[in-house]
């Protein structure tokens, strides 16, 4: 057999099981990055920033089928089958691209988005509405207080309804003697909760624009490999694999 439809077969059988485990890497990637942004979705205004996440759990889900179509074509030599093949991983190539175009268009965007909308849902803590979880949880979560720093509260009614205090999702974990009251500094988280969500989110979606990356280039190779059968198999060489 010809040494680079051999190499070209082998690709392909390791590609199609390369997509059972690329869909579930693909899967948890995808429901990761929308879990992070569900958390603090009251703080993200741009919804469509999970776009590139819901892309990648659909294209996880077609992986796991074309998995076994690769691996059943490759083995039975069907061209028909091959050609089925390649279709799928150039669409699927599209979609990892346009996943990717996505992710890099709006991580250029979050300092903006994060910034109006945490001014709009900070101004509205009142200690009882659901702006109010979210800012907790935020704070808690990031140990941070206020948008750019700890003084960001004093712009804020509740802060002069409450004897100039803080709530108490400022104070350091295991603080129990903080009252919130600026006089405690040193039991106070102090930096803003906007650096730090930003920087979060930055990371989610550049270890998911990664991910894509990683996988696009396996597709390349993939769709590389099925040129190289179609344009070298004949009809007495190629053989099968297990032959």
């Amino acid at each position: 057999m010809d040494c680079g439809i051999l190499t070209s077969k082998s690709i392909l059988l390791l590609l199609s099981l390369i997509f059972w485990a690329a869909g579930a890497a693909l899967a948890y990637v995808g429901s990761y990055v929308i879990k992070s942004y569900n958390s603090f979705e009251d703080f993200v205004s741009n919804k469509y920033s999970v776009i590139p996440a819901a892309i990648i759990i659909c294209v996880a889900v077609v992986m796991f089928v074309i998995g076994i179509v690769g691996c059943c074509a490759t083995l039975r030599e069907s061209k028909v089958g091959l050609g089925f093949f390649l279709l799928i991983i150039m669409i699927i190539f599209a979609a990892e691209v346009t996943a990717f175009v996505f992710g890099f268009i709006y991580r250029g965007r979050i300092k903006g988005d994060l910034e109006k909308s945490m001014n709009s849902v900070f101004q509205k803590y009142d200690g009882v509405n659901s702006e109010t979880h979210a800012v907790d949880y935020l704070q808690f979560q990031m140990e941070c207080c206020g948008v750019n720093n700890i003084t960001d509260w004093t712009a804020i009614s509740w802060f002069v309804q409450h004897n100039n205090s803080v709530p108490h999702s400022c104070c350091k974990a295991n603080a129990t003697q903080c009252t919130g009251q600026l006089s405690q500094l040193d039991l106070l988280n102090t930096q803003g909760c906007e650096a730090k969500l930003e920087q979060m989110l930055q990371d989610v979606l550049s270890y998911a624009m990664l991910v894509i990356l990683a996988f696009a280039i396996i597709k390349l190779f993939g769709m590389l490999s099925i040129c190289v059968i179609a344009c070298r198999s004949k009809k007495n060489d190629y053989q099968p694999l297990y032959a």
